[in-house]
């Protein structure tokens, strides 16, 4: 099974077990995908380097995290719009299912609003889950 899991911060492997099942994540291909969040204002001014440079640290942190627990992960940075970041992992990563990991409602990011709904809207063939990081 092929997992894409989208992350704003360092996840664990734990977190991904809690999502989609220990044995599940265990044998799955993951490929955490870090789109590059940005706020408002940076958004606007076009400075994306910052959010760039954070969204690289957050999916490598990841993955290694994932690696040291056993399970098989890989990762990219994406787009700052994470819709757009799925859509153009699943151009190369053919996931059957999607974790998005997002942060307690007072924490997200302007750009995760939503998410959840859109996601499942916008890729009707992939199962979609939602794990909020507490």
């Amino acid at each position: 099974m092929k997992v894409l899991v989208l992350v704003s911060e360092p996840v664990s492997g734990e977190i991904v077990k809690s999502a989609i099942g220990k044995d599940v994540a265990e044998a799955a291909e993951v490929l955490v995908v870090a789109p590059a969040l940005n706020s408002k204002m940076r958004f606007f001014f076009s400075d994306p380097d910052e959010a760039i440079a954070r969204a690289d640290a957050v999916q490598q942190e990841s993955v290694e995290r994932m690696n040291e627990e056993g399970m098989d992960a890989a990762g990219d940075t994406g787009e700052s719009d994470p819709l757009q970041a799925i859509e153009d992992a699943l151009v190369t990563f053919d996931a059957e299912e999607i974790v998005l990991c997002t942060n307690p409602k007072g924490e997200r990011n302007w750009l995760e609003d939503g998410i959840v709904d859109d996601a499942k809207e916008r890729f009707p063939g992939v199962a979609v889950r939602h794990y909020e990081i507490s």
